[in-house]
């Protein structure tokens, strides 16, 4: 005999609240859930500013925020105060719906990314929490296809730069839209072989279950090799748009990017984005790699407290991380862009999810490991040298061809 899965089981997976349906207290724990989940992500992305515009002043020997607040604190409060109260300005040649509609297209995305990320639970056990007598995951939504639900909304996110630039009715914001398309699908594509090493790894999509199988330290930065790792830091800082691949923004070029025609509230919106996003990012990095919120529980008292201690120690180093590249390296020139994703991140992360596939069927068969490594870096070397000779030849042949066209017309 069959028997029926609540509507709700579908929806929000394996999260035991919605096991026997739903009914008003299980709604109202769900709500709650969303409005904490809403409420930490916009008190962070006010603290982040905050903490980037200090930290950077620091490392440039400057002071930063100093006066609204103790230690300039307030200052994130005082520039959405002001920028909700500027003239909201629409250009006569911009498509004004999309105008209008693009900052949600990039915000609403960052926000749901942070939804299926846990923050917190007991991973000794089965990862739970106890609510009003209800169990449930610290997280608000656990879907069987996290990692996809999440990939899904990264390439939803750049419709709303995309169209912010081409709805503008201007060059530059153009200009900017089309650098942006081409860079986040070059990204993309790199972004997602780093995960599908993980999930290839921890042989599930759910982000809860991703976290469940790195207790006792199996993080899965080891165990697929760190090499997904770092294509993922790289990539997904230049998902976000960060310093030094902002080239959609470059001011010096661009005046302003993609946004150059946005003011007040919408311009704020992005704002907020582009924050939202680096501590989403850094959240699902974290999950992905480094076990989330799993990690030990020193004292029994207060023992919910330590995980989202963990969580939040991790994602905090990354966000550190993320200023300090902003404060110390300088912007790519698009040529290097583009060769750093297509010629060096998608060729590595291809071959590094191939070599991770070759020892699980390795593992499967009984084959010798050593062997297979040895062979697998062999492969991989040969590739890369056949592919760096292909690139040197055709780099070559472009010069001489310009070469010969400068001869003609000295002639």
């Amino acid at each position: 005999m069959s028997h029926a899965t609540p509507l709700g089981s579908l929806v929000l997976a394996a999260d035991p609240l919605l096991n026997q349906g739903l009914d008003l207290s299980i709604v109202g724990i769900v709500l709650l859930k969303v409005v904490a989940a809403f409420a930490l992500l916009l008190v962070s992305v006010m603290l982040m500013i905050w903490f980037e515009r200090k930290l950077v002043a620091d490392m440039h020997n400057r002071i930063g925020p100093s006066v609204a607040g103790p230690f300039g604190i307030l200052q994130t409060l005082a520039d959405g105060i002001k920028l909700f109260f500027k003239e909201d300005l629409v250009p006569d040649r911009a498509d004004r719906v999309v105008f209008k509609l693009a900052p949600y297209l990039s915000l609403i995305p960052a926000f749901l990314v942070f939804a299926i990320v846990p923050i917190g639970g007991d991973f000794t056990g089965d990862g739970t929490v106890t609510w009003f007598g209800e169990r449930t995951y610290l997280q608000v939504a656990d879907p069987p296809v996290g990692v996809l639900f999440f990939l899904a909304l990264s390439s939803i996110a750049v419709y709303g730069v995309m169209l912010a630039g081409w709805s503008s009715g201007s060059k530059y914001p153009l200009l900017g839209s089309v650098r942006a398309s081409a860079q986040m699908i070059s990204y993309e594509a790199a972004l997602g072989l780093a995960i599908a090493s993980v999930f290839l790894t921890s042989g599930s999509l759910s982000t809860h279950d991703i976290v469940a199988g790195q207790v006792a330290g199996h993080w899965n930065i080891l165990a697929t090799g760190v090499v997904p790792f770092l294509v993922f830091l790289v990539a997904g800082t230049a998902e976000l748009n960060r310093p030094p691949f902002d080239l959609v923004e470059a001011e010096q070029e661009l005046v302003g990017g993609f946004h150059t025609e946005y003011s007040s509230l919408r311009f704020a919106l992005f704002f907020l984005a582009e924050f939202m996003n680096v501590i989403t990012m850094s959240a699902i990095a974290v999950t992905l790699f480094l076990g989330g919120p799993a990690g030990p529980v020193l004292t029994d008292t207060l023992g919910w407290v330590w995980p989202i201690l963990w969580f939040s120690l991790k994602v905090f180093a990354f966000l550190f991380g993320f200023v300090w590249l902003r404060a110390t390296l300088p912007r790519f020139r698009y040529d290097q862009l583009m060769d750093l994703g297509w010629k060096v991140l998608i060729p590595v992360s291809l071959g590094w999810f191939l070599l991770i596939a070759t020892l699980n069927v390795a593992g499967d068969r009984g084959w010798p490991i050593l062997v297979v490594v040895l062979g697998g870096v062999a492969v991989m070397v040969v590739a890369a040298a056949m592919l760096s000779g292909a690139v040197d030849k055709a780099r070559s042949d472009r010069l001489a061809g310009a070469e010969d066209e400068d001869e003609e017309v000295d002639a």
